[in-house]
């Protein structure tokens, strides 16, 4: 049997945690303008499940893709990396 497509993963930063089990992660990237060179900095946001509601605003988490769980939702905790300082 042949493997499949390696399941990709992000890392970015929680900015909502207002719903059950979901989270809104922030994705930030950084690359060079084909055209004019210089570095642009594109940001994207993410629906992430949260089986257990660990995740507060300001973490920084990974996050990796799977079946689609809902509308919008297409990717699903790994871990957090690093929890928000007060």
């Amino acid at each position: 049997m042949s493997e499949g497509k390696r399941k990709q993963t992000l890392l970015g930063t929680v900015i909502s945690d207002k719903m059950d089990k979901t989270v809104v992660v922030r994705v930030d990237r950084k690359y060079i303008h084909p055209k004019f060179k210089k570095v642009v900095k594109q940001t994207r946001k993410y629906k992430c499940h949260d089986e257990t509601n660990q995740c507060n605003v300001g973490d920084f988490i990974s996050m990796k893709q799977v079946r689609p769980l809902s509308k919008d939702k297409r990717w699903s905790l790994v871990e957090i990396l690093k929890k928000r300082e007060i």
